[in-house]
């Protein structure tokens, strides 16, 4: 492909993109495919001569695109959202064409440059502490990795990367019954085990239980173990569980633990003042999570890890080969040495152009008006005699289960009736168990969602629910 068809294909892809956003709603969300129906559509091995074009993006439009689950569909209220806007998607295509590998500061300075500037941008959008520092991770995920590594690290006196674990004392970590399965696969990377990741009971507000928190730890001493760090959820993925920062911060400190915030959706929504009361204490944790990628309107991937004291986090993760050094330039940022990848993407971008381009306040009025939808849907869920809300709104995620009268196993209904939802196409949702009970989640926060779209939704769930019971009577 020559430039001058590069140009030409290029606009065809925009032209394709803007249909595309601007045709969602009219879309089954979901894909409506079987397994195995696209792979059939393709063929068992690479041609061994180029196509052209014209043959690739054709089979685009008429094999991939019906079989992609619309994440930016107005009525996608499954999972937590993974947002994006015009001005990100034109941003990745810039970084797509310079296909910059930004490791180093020399690799690409202004990468490097930019990620400092628009992370501290983040951090006053927060309100998070002056010397906490940030790094753009892919992913929650990945952040929550460096955290077990460095507190690994602290609590061993930094021998576990240099000996290996395999003659150094057992660490222990913690976390709430509610913490993300990442903090589980983390313990597992780590080296730790699943057998020293301590799930602490949650009391009533869902909170894990900081007096027991204190017990474990204590008894793990007691016992020759080594507690090394408290993973505290903020907005839980299955219901929007929060611990109570401070107070296992408080404990966390007092026995000199690595505190680990994990707030990867709910995160966003703490660029409103109103809603900065969940994260109180934050001030006392080492590092914090969150991804912009799920409800700052910029694409996947693109992850805010803050961490109080770089200089652990680098003597964890950073290699220097003779080949990654800057000559001269010692006292710059080189961010890889702060991920796991060596590689790094240009991620910076996108977030730049996102937040210049919309401006705080009106990510602000987003946030605060997916609250208020759901709000305003929990309300109508508590008045009908055939539901019931089961947990009320986090920010915007909310549970709740069909029950109508005489009903013997709503289990069994329920996942019926998300069943029937989701192979109907007009929404998407998903399902949690909670407190041994199968229940469906209703999350507010794609970028396109209107108010009409979560009052329609729930005509649809009414009206699906109502058709299930007339097919079963």
């Amino acid at each position: 492909m020559n430039f001058d068809d590069f140009r030409s294909w290029a606009h065809r892809a925009a032209d394709w993109s803007a249909d595309y956003l601007t045709s969602l709603r009219s879309k089954p969300v979901r894909a409506q495919v079987r397994p195995g129906d696209i792979a059939r559509q393709l063929p068992g091995a690479a041609p061994e001569q180029g196509e052209p074009m014209s043959a690739i993006f054709q089979d685009f439009e008429n094999i991939i695109a019906p079989g992609m689950t619309h994440w930016q569909h107005p009525r996608n209220f499954s999972y937590f959202p993974a947002n994006s806007s015009p001005p990100s998607v034109i941003a990745e295509l810039l970084t797509a064409t310079m296909a910059a590998q930004c490791m180093l500061w020399q690799t690409s300075p202004a990468a490097t440059e930019l990620e400092t500037k628009v992370l501290d941008w983040l951090r006053q959008m927060l309100d998070l502490p002056a010397d906490f520092q940030g790094v753009i991770q892919d992913s929650a995920s990945s952040a929550t990795l460096c955290a077990v590594l460095t507190a690994r690290e602290r609590a061993l006196e930094w021998r576990g990367n240099a000996q290996g674990l395999s003659k150094l004392p057992t660490i222990r970590v913690y976390g709430s019954e509610h913490v993300h399965s990442s903090i589980d696969k983390a313990i597992w990377i780590a080296g730790i085990g699943q057998e020293n990741l301590v799930k602490i009971p949650v009391n009533d507000k869902l909170e894990m239980d900081a007096d027991l928190l204190e017990k474990a730890i204590s008894d793990d001493r007691a016992a020759g173990l080594i507690p090394a760090l408290v993973v505290a959820c903020l907005g839980g993925t299955s219901v929007g569980a929060s611990d109570n920062i401070r107070a296992v911060c408080q404990v966390a400190k007092k026995h000199n633990l690595y505190v680990h915030v994990d707030a990867a959706w709910a995160g966003s929504a703490m660029i409103c003042p109103e809603f900065r009361s969940l994260m109180d204490g934050v001030e006392l944790a080492d590092s914090f999570v969150f991804n912009p990628h799920k409800w700052l309107l910029t694409n996947f991937d693109c992850s805010a890890h803050f961490v109080r004291d770089p200089a652990d986090l680098v003597k964890t993760l950073a290699i220097q080969p003779a080949y990654l050094k800057t000559k001269g330039r010692e006292s710059v940022i080189n961010y890889s040495e702060m991920s796991v990848p060596l590689g790094r993407r240009f991620r910076a971008l996108k977030l730049w152009f996102v937040i210049r381009a919309y401006g705080v306040e009106a990510l602000r009025a987003l946030i605060r008006s997916h609250c208020q939808w759901a709000r305003d849907l929990s309300v109508k869920i508590e008045k009908d005699e055939n539901f019931e809300l089961v947990t009320p709104p986090f920010l915007s995620l909310l549970t709740f289960r069909y029950a109508p009268h005489g009903a013997c196993d709503l289990d069994a209904l329920n996942e019926n009736l998300i069943q029937a939802i989701n192979d109907d196409g007009r929404l998407y949702l998903t399902q949690t168990l909670h407190e041994g009970n199968y229940v469906i989640r209703f999350q507010v926060g794609q970028t396109y969602t209107t108010e009409q779209d979560v009052i329609d939704a729930w005509d649809i769930i009414r009206q699906i629910a109502n058709d299930l019971d007339k097919d079963n009577s």
